[in-house]
């Protein structure tokens, strides 16, 4: 029953076709649509076969930098089938939503950020576990590094000295070390102190009355006296009563100068509405990814002015209505979804009939036993297997068994490395010849993303491609043997982009048939 429980947070899979592997996405969402069926909100992860090649090798040169950065690098030298099996395990974070059917629920899985302090091969000792260290834009079609790496090392962890003995002098430029604000042995009362500050606030409560701008944006007495009591102008007074050694008469002239009285303002007061709202748009978007907010919405404000007002906007009554109504809006959710088991039998299964096998995609029993009758599993090359499934392109006849069939569904590859795949998987078929891919030993795929291996049979299991034949005429075999002066065979089919003067050939033909 818990197996079969979906919560908002899980990792699960999703089918979204019966012969591609699973898409691995994360619930963020669980909503009822009109017609009673449950939507699930997720988000989009990918698999290195997703991506396109110049992005694998960017992955594979921030991994090698990782690695050279670690204090204590793997010692133990991985196998190609380890190294062939972790690919299947990355993958790649993007900010993408989408809404999916939950009923395409096929199970659980695991996804964590990569730890630098784990091993990577403890991610293969556990079942359907991935892991990530990159976030992909589909959009953009770029990779970034996660910004929620947890930081440890010496490049993050201040040096701290030796704790000084009984007695021994601090020979340390206490200057350089820190800046003093206030000093808790003053001599004033602290009903000096708040009668000082309520000055303050009645000063910065009149410059605001005098100041144009502030008169719009707060145009009550109310709103102008909450204004000036806001923490800038608290802030300001203590500092001017330690500059000036907490002598009252020396500090209140400082707060109205000869040119008016001093008008402190802070983020939420320099911020104008529009502003206001495009930041809690972009805080609905992008969470508090600061850096992201201030790029893609308020690229006029620095870092700094968008962090400070994000922490005073907390403090305000917008926030805590967002706030309840999310709350409100979270309560209405469905929280969890009860997905049975799903046991519907896949198309691509290879049917039994009188302990024969039958139909393999599309093509018919006979064509079956001609070319692929008692071939062996393309990924652990089994030959026994208590269920077969139809793999790669339909000419190609090839088969998985049961458990390779699912790790192919699961980890969208096969378990094991072949030549005919190379050190990494494509999502493209290779331009390349095919004198180099049998050398090279590059990966080969269909157009529908699905590689192809040989079976271990001693004929090469090359696709076959549909023969092309140029069939020429008499009167053009005759012209290649009386106008060889003109043609020139042999440089022609060096230079195969040089047009060939047909006007001349045809002329030079007639004047020969006409003289003989």
């Amino acid at each position: 029953m818990a197996a079969n429980m979906y919560r908002v947070g899980d990792y699960v899979f999703f089918e979204n076709s019966s012969s591609n592997p699973y898409l691995i996405r994360r619930i963020e969402e669980l909503n009822k649509t009109a017609s009673g069926n449950v939507e699930a909100k997720v988000v989009c992860f990918y698999r290195r076969r997703d991506i396109s090649h110049s992005l694998i090798q960017l992955a594979d040169k921030h991994a090698k930098e990782l690695e050279e950065e670690k204090e204590n690098p793997t010692e133990t030298e991985l196998t190609e089938k380890q190294k062939h099996q972790l690919r299947h395990r990355e993958l790649f974070l993007s900010r993408q939503y989408e809404s999916l059917p939950a009923t395409h629920i096929r199970g659980k899985c695991s996804v964590a950020l990569l730890n630098e302090t784990e091993a990577v091969l403890s991610y293969l000792d556990k079942e359907d576990t991935f892991f990530y260290s990159l976030v992909y834009d589909p959009t953009q079609k770029t990779l970034l590094a996660d910004k929620g790496e947890i930081r440890v090392g010496p490049r993050f962890q201040a040096d701290v000295p030796e704790m000084l003995q009984e007695g021994e002098a601090d020979d340390r430029d206490q200057a350089k070390l820190e800046e003093k604000l206030w000093d808790p042995e003053c001599p004033l009362t602290n009903k000096q102190i708040d009668q000082f500050l309520v000055v303050a606030r009645a000063v910065g409560t009149f410059a605001r009355a005098l100041d144009c701008s502030s008169s719009v944006r707060q145009p009550s007495l109310h709103m102008s006296a909450a204004a000036a009591s806001r923490d800038i102008t608290l802030f300001h007074a203590m500092d001017t009563l330690h500059r000036h050694n907490y002598d009252l008469s020396s500090a209140l002239s400082v707060l109205v100068p000869a040119g008016g009285p001093v008008l402190c303002r802070d983020e939420m007061e320099e911020w104008s509405a529009s502003e206001a709202a495009m930041f809690e748009e972009a805080l609905e978007k992008y969470g508090k990814d600061f850096n992201d907010i201030r790029q893609d919405f308020l690229p006029w404000k620095s870092l700094t002015s968008i962090i400070e007002y994000y922490y005073m906007w907390k403090t305000t009554d917008r926030y805590v209505q967002q706030k309840r109504l999310k709350a409100a809006e979270a309560e209405s959710k469905l929280k969890q979804v009860y997905i049975p088991t799903y046991n519907k039998p896949n198309p691509n299964q290879i049917s039994m009939t009188n302990g024969k096998m039958a139909t393999v995609n599309g093509a018919g029993p006979g064509a079956y036993h001609a070319a692929g009758g008692g071939r062996a599993c393309e990924s652990c090359y089994t030959m026994q297997s208590a269920q077969w499934y139809s793999w790669g392109p339909p000419n190609m006849q090839c088969r998985l068994c049961v458990s390779c069939w699912m790790y192919w569904k699961k980890y969208g590859g096969l378990k094991m490395p072949s030549r005919a795949e190379g050190p990494e998987e494509r999502t493209s078929p290779s331009p390349a010849s095919n004198e180099s891919r049998s050398r090279g030993h590059a990966p080969r795929q269909s157009n529908h993303m699905v590689p192809m291996r040989n079976s271990g049979s001693p004929k090469s299991s090359m696709k076959t491609k549909q023969a092309f034949l140029l069939q020429a005429t008499r009167l053009t075999k005759l012209a290649r043997h009386m106008c060889r002066d003109i043609i020139r065979l042999r440089r022609a089919a060096r230079r195969p982009f040089v047009p060939i003067n047909c006007g001349a050939i045809k002329a030079e033909c007639k004047s020969s048939f006409n003289s003989s």
